[in-house]
């Protein structure tokens, strides 16, 4: 699977289920708007949600959770099979079902039905915890983790999704990550119930101490997520507000990070990914906007870009591209390559030619020879293809590729980005991702030059 790390999600799975249609009357019995022509779709829910988008990031991934043989079950493994590999566990009754009734891709009611709980652990879902390299948990409050909490306590997970009806997360996790208003109501020293970044810093600290957790990352929505370790927190702010369907957000949010923490990755890294992949998330449409998971996503091909692009788009998937010269690789060009790759399907890297680089560098640049700079770039799991151009910007090449998202580092300000009026044109977003400070070949030769003095 591209060379990522293997995750394990141990949690609740729902079914979740659109009907959505067009509401341009009231019923006349009744004040409520009467919806037109709806179309049925179903998808991945609550953990198996998570399960979903991380396996669709290119990884081998694997799901404990609770799900039966009832029709919702059924229709659940059917979604899951191409993308997941499902380790059920038994149930008391009918799967989970979360059923959305929308009208101009709003919600107009909630229909929740199906009371199953995990009711116990099996030997082959304890044996997969166990060996398991990365585990993230999404605590929905029907059991998954309460029947596994000894052997998750015997080796914290990765990333713990909780939920208000969930139970707290195994001591030693490495990083927790709460909705505003779950840190809110779960904070156990009378955190003030007023929204703001006070307190939620406040919750933040305060959770860190009773879970016993390395970290707690309160998500705030569109105002990015707040990172604590217990004492001065981190914002992360979200690189643009979006206001659409946010069904799902969260399971972005965890999806991502602990992929990333999977990878290797710093906490301070993945919760900035996680922000940027969460934020595109809600700006393309939320879960409702997903790709139905049985229509298979052809896997990536590096040999050709141009090829993948269009396969990837045949397959409404969404195609990221990044650019630059990546003369001397470092933490932060990896760091930068890696978040890239969580907003979308695939990566393309769009890399300077030598001539290019002398031009832009001055004469003595670049010190890495193209060709060893796109061999050194093929090796990284999160690129899946690598394009060349020669002019001093990618333009041409962006107008070629035509990518859904084209990512730069977040030491550009939004006038030394030209490309993003051109991916305007086709629909396209310019996006600057946080950068490591202090990261760069410029710095890193003006070092080795004062070492050799």
């Amino acid at each position: 699977m591209n060379g990522k790390a293997p995750l394990v999600v141990v949690g609740d799975a729902l079914l979740d289920r659109d009907l959505t249609g067009r509401a341009e009357r009231l019923a006349p019995d009744a004040p409520v708007p009467v919806v037109d022509d709806y179309g049925e779709r179903t998808r991945p829910g609550g953990a198996a949600l998570t399960a979903y988008l991380a396996a669709r990031d290119g990884r081998e991934v694997t799901l404990v959770a609770g799900v039966g043989d009832d029709p919702a079950s059924r229709e659940l493994r059917r979604l899951l099979e191409p993308w997941v590999t499902l380790v059920p566990l038994p149930l008391t009754g009918p799967l989970p079902e979360k059923s959305r009734v929308l009208a101009a891709d709003r919600p107009v009611a909630r229909l929740d039905r199906g009371s199953g709980r995990a009711r116990e652990a099996t030997d082959r879902a304890r044996e997969t915890v166990r060996a398991a390299p990365a585990v993230l948990v999404s605590d929905y409050g029907r059991g998954t983790a309460d029947v596994l909490r000894d052997v998750l306590a015997a080796r914290p997970p990765l990333l713990w999704d909780p939920h208000p009806r969930g139970g707290p997360p195994v001591p030693g996790t490495r990083l927790v990550t709460p909705a505003e208003k779950e840190a809110l109501a779960l904070a156990p020293d009378g955190a003030t119930p007023r929204r703001n970044l006070t307190a939620a810093a406040h919750s933040a600290a305060a959770l860190v101490r009773h879970w016993k957790a390395a970290a707690v990352a309160v998500t705030l929505g569109a105002r990015g997520a707040l990172l604590s370790y217990g004492e001065h927190p981190l914002l992360v702010p979200a690189s643009a507000a979006h206001h659409g369907d946010s069904c799902g957000a969260g399971d972005r949010f965890a999806a991502t990070a602990a992929g990333l923490l999977a990878d290797g990755a710093l906490v301070g890294e993945a919760v900035e990914a996680a922000v940027a992949a969460a934020t595109d998330f809600v700006g393309a449409g939320g879960a409702g906007a997903l790709p139905r998971p049985d229509a298979a996503l052809p896997p990536p091909d590096g040999d050709d870009p141009f090829a993948l692009a269009d396969r990837i788009r045949t397959a409404h998937g969404t195609v990221v591209a990044a650019g630059g010269c990546f003369d001397l690789l470092h933490a932060g060009h990896v760091g930068l390559l890696q978040a890239a790759r969580g907003l979308g399907d695939c990566l393309v890297v769009c890399v300077n030619s030598d001539a290019s680089v002398r031009r832009r560098k001055g004469a003595g640049r670049p010190v890495n020879p193209l060709a060893d700079r796109v061999r050194v770039l093929r090796a990284l799991a999160c690129v899946d293809a690598v394009a060349v151009f020669d002019e001093d910007t990618p333009e041409r090449l962006l107008a070629d590729l035509r990518p859904d998202v084209w990512v730069k580092g977040g030491d550009y300000a939004a006038a030394d980005l030209p490309e993003a009026a051109l991916l305007e044109e086709w629909g396209g977003q310019a996006v600057l991702l946080p950068y490591l400070d202090g990261r760069s070949s410029t710095s890193m030769l003006e070092r080795a030059a004062e070492g050799t003095r």
